[in-house]
C-alpha cells in the first residue's frame, strides 16, 4: 500500500496545467475520454520522448477486452522492485485528479521473463468514452470507403513498407525495401527481424492487437549479409522471447543492419497487415553503411529533408564537440599548472607562517585569533662575531653569499631536530622549540640544534681571509605569546620577556660557545655536558646563574649534516652556493648568483 501511495502522490504533486502540456505532445489521444485511447497514447508518448532520454528504459501499455465498464490493461516494464505498485497507484490517481473517475485496479495476471515484467490489470471504471464510440461507428459511413487503390502504388508511395499474412509470413515488399532483402519474399518475418519495440512477442496476434503503438524492427544481419540471401537466423531467439536491444547492433562501424519504425495497418480486403515504416538512421554515412542512397528515402515525408539536416547537424555537433574537447584539455592543463602553483605558494606560505596557523588564517580566522600562550618553550640567538668588521671589507652580494651559506646548514638543522625558525635579521638567526606545537623535549631539541650549528659553521669560511666564521649562541627558556602580526608581509613572531633574556644570553656569550640560562639547564637531561660560568651580569636582569653548553653525549654524526655547498633547498630545486665556490668568483666581475640549478 505504501508504494501505490507514492504512485498517487507523484500525480497529485504535479497540477492540471503541467499534465496537459506533457499530454499534447500526442493531440486527440491522451486527453480524449477514451481510456484505451489514452492508453495508447500514453505507450507512444514514452516512444516520443526516447530522443531527449537515450538511456530511459520506457514501459510498454496495451489494453484490450474494452467493455462499457473497465477493460484489461497489459503492462511490461523493467525488473525495477515496487514499479507494478507504483503505477497503480498512477493509473488510480490520473483517473480521479484529470478524469474526474474513480478506477478500480486488480492484478490479474504476473509473469516475469528474461529482460522484463508482464503484468496484467483489471480496470473497474464507468467507461463513457467507450460508448460513445460505439455509437458513433454505428452511424459514420465514409465515401472514401470505395475508392479503389492498387498494391503497387503503395509500395511505391512507401518504399520501406511490407505485408505479411496471419503466419507471419512475407509476401511483398516496398521499393527500396526490396533492394534490401531480395529473398525475403515468402520467408517468415522472424526471419529476418528482430521485435525492438513493443515490448511484446513477436506473433500475428500479438500486432493485430497493438496496431496504434509504434513498432521497431531490426534486421538480424548486416545488409550485404542479407542482399546474399543471409538472414541471421542464429541470432534469432526461441520460445517467443523478445530480443532486447542491442546498441553494438545498431552503432556497430561499417556494413550495418537495417532499422526500421512504422505502424502496422490491417488491411481486410487483403487479410493481411501492412507494415507503413521508414528507416532510422542518425546520418547520411549510416545510410551508406546499410547499403541505401538518399533516393531511396520516401519523397512524400520529410524523411530526405531530415536526413540531410541531420547530417548538417551532426557535422556542425562534431566540430563543437572538437572544439570543447580541445578546451576541455586545455582546461586541465591550466588546472594541473594551477595545482602546481599553489603548491608552491603553500610551501612558500608555510616558510613564513606554520602550517597550522595558516590553515587557521585560511578559514577565516583573524591574526589575533591565531595568538597563542605557551607556558614553557626554549629559544636561542646566535650571531656572527665582528659581522659589522667582516662585512666592510667584502661586497654586499659577498655578504648575501656568505650569510646563504650558513643559513642553509641552519634550515637542514632545524629539520633535523624538528624547531621552528622564526626569523633572520642581518647576521642574526632566531629559532625556537615548542612552538607551534608544544613539546616535552623542546630545550633537548634546541640545545642539540646549537651544538650542530657549532659543528656546521666549520665548513664555511670568510672570504676575504679564508678563515673560518666564528658565531656566539644563546639559550634560554620560558613562557611566550606567539601569533601573526601585521597586515602587509605577516610575520609569525614571539613576544615576552624570554625572547629578551635568550638575546641578552646571546651578546653575553663567548666565540664558539652555547650560553645557557639556569632555566634551560633545568630542562635538560643527563647526556648534556654543561659548565657552570657562575654568575654574569645580564642588562635588565641583573645577575644570573648561567652555564656553557660543551657537548652531548650522543651528538648528531657530522655526516649528516651537509657542507654549505651540498645542501639543498628542496622548496625551489637549488644548490645554495657554498664559500668554496664564491672564493673562486673573480671580485671584479659581476656578483655571484645566489643559487645555481640541480644538475
Amino acid at each position: 500500500m505504501g508504494r501505490i501511495s507514492m504512485g498517487r502522490n507523484s500525480i497529485s504533486s504535479r497540477n492540471k496545467r503541467d499534465f496537459v502540456l506533457i499530454t499534447r505532445i500526442i493531440p486527440g489521444r491522451l486527453h480524449c475520454q477514451n481510456s484505451k485511447c489514452s492508453t495508447k497514447g500514453l505507450d507512444n508518448l514514452h516512444e516520443y520522448l526516447r530522443p531527449s532520454y537515450p538511456f530511459m528504459r520506457s514501459p510498454s501499455f496495451f489494453c484490450d477486452n474494452e467493455t462499457p465498464n473497465g477493460l484489461t490493461l497489459h503492462f511490461r516494464c523493467s525488473k525495477r522492485s515496487g514499479l507494478v505498485y507504483y503505477t497503480m497507484g498512477q493509473i488510480k490517481q490520473i483517473g480521479l485528479q484529470f478524469f474526474k473517475t474513480e478506477v478500480g485496479i486488480e492484478v490479474v495476471k504476473e509473469e516475469t521473463f528474461k529482460n522484463y515484467n508482464s503484468v496484467t490489470f483489471q480496470l473497474s471504471f464507468h467507461n463513457q468514452g467507450y460508448i460513445e464510440s460505439q455509437m458513433e461507428n454505428k452511424f459514420l459511413i465514409r465515401e472514401e470507403e470505395y475508392l479503389p487503390v492498387q498494391a503497387d502504388f503503395i509500395f511505391q508511395t512507401f518504399p520501406f513498407s511490407l505485408s505479411f499474412d496471419s503466419l507471419m509470413k512475407i509476401e511483398y515488399l516496398g521499393n527500396s525495401l526490396r533492394l534490401v532483402l531480395p529473398d525475403a519474399k515468402g520467408k517468415l518475418m522472424r526471419d529476418y527481424f528482430l521485435l525492438h519495440r513493443p515490448l511484446v512477442e513477436f506473433n500475428y496476434e500479438t500486432i493485430l492487437a497493438r496496431r496504434n503503438n509504434i513498432f521497431e524492427l531490426i534486421s538480424q544481419a548486416a545488409v550485404e549479409e542479407l542482399r546474399r540471401g543471409s538472414s541471421g537466423k542464429q541470432s534469432r531467439l526461441s520460445n517467443g522471447e523478445i530480443m532486447p536491444f542491442s546498441k553494438e547492433i545498431v552503432h556497430s562501424k561499417g556494413n550495418r543492419p537495417i532499422h526500421l519504425k512504422g505502424q502496422m495497418l490491417y488491411l481486410s480486403e487483403w487479410n493481411r497487415i501492412i507494415y507503413l515504416a521508414s528507416p532510422v538512421m542518425p546520418d547520411l554515412d549510416a545510410l551508406t553503411d546499410s547499403g541505401l542512397f538518399i533516393n531511396d528515402l520516401s519523397m512524400h515525408d520529410f524523411s530526405r529533408d531530415l536526413m540531410m539536416a541531420g547530417t548538417q547537424k551532426s557535422v556542425e555537433l562534431k566540430l563543437l564537440l572538437d572544439q570543447e574537447r580541445i578546451k576541455s584539455q586545455k582546461l586541465q592543463e591550466s588546472m594541473k599548472k594551477l595545482d602546481e602553483e599553489m603548491k608552491r605558494t603553500d610551501e612558500l606560505l608555510y616558510q613564513m607562517i606554520p602550517q597550522s596557523v595558516a590553515d587557521r588564517l585560511r578559514l577565516g580566522a583573524s591574526p589575533l585569533e591565531t595568538c597563542q600562550s605557551f607556558d614553557i618553550v626554549t629559544i636561542l640567538f646566535s650571531d656572527v662575531v665582528q659581522f659589522t668588521e667582516i662585512s666592510s671589507r667584502i661586497t654586499p652580494m659577498e655578504v648575501v653569499c656568505l650569510l646563504n651559506s650558513m643559513y642553509s646548514v641552519y634550515d637542514q638543522l632545524t629539520e633535523i631536530h624538528k624547531v621552528y625558525k622564526v626569523e633572520t635579521v642581518g647576521d642574526a638567526y632566531m629559532i625556537v622549540g615548542g612552538v607551534p606545537e608544544p613539546c616535552s623535549d623542546h630545550a633537548e631539541r634546541v640545545c642539540s640544534m646549537g651544538l650542530g650549528m657549532l659543528q656546521g659553521i666549520r665548513g664555511v669560511a670568510e672570504p676575504f681571509s679564508g678563515e673560518p666564521i666564528q658565531i656566539r649562541v644563546g639559550v634560554h627558556s620560558g613562557p611566550v605569546v606567539a601569533g601573526v602580526v601585521g597586515l602587509k608581509m605577516p610575520r609569525y613572531c614571539l613576544f615576552g620577556d624570554t625572547v629578551n633574556t635568550a638575546s641578552r644570553m646571546e651578546s653575553n656569550s663567548m666565540p664558539m660557545r652555547i650560553h645557557v640560562s639556569e632555566k634551560t639547564k633545568s630542562l635538560l637531561g643527563s647526556k648534556f655536558r654543561l659548565k657552570e660560568r657562575g654568575e654574569t651580569k645580564i642588562k635588565g636582569k641583573g645577575l644570573m646563574k648561567t652555564f656553557w653548553l660543551e657537548g652531548k653525549d650522543e651528538e648528531v654524526p657530522m655526516k649528516r649534516v651537509m657542507s654549505a655547498g651540498q645542501v639543498r633547498d628542496n622548496r625551489r630545486g637549488y644548490i645554495p652556493i657554498s664559500s668554496e665556490d664564491l672564493l673562486k668568483c673573480d671580485r671584479r666581475a659581476s656578483a655571484p648568483k645566489i643559487f645555481k640549478m640541480k644538475d
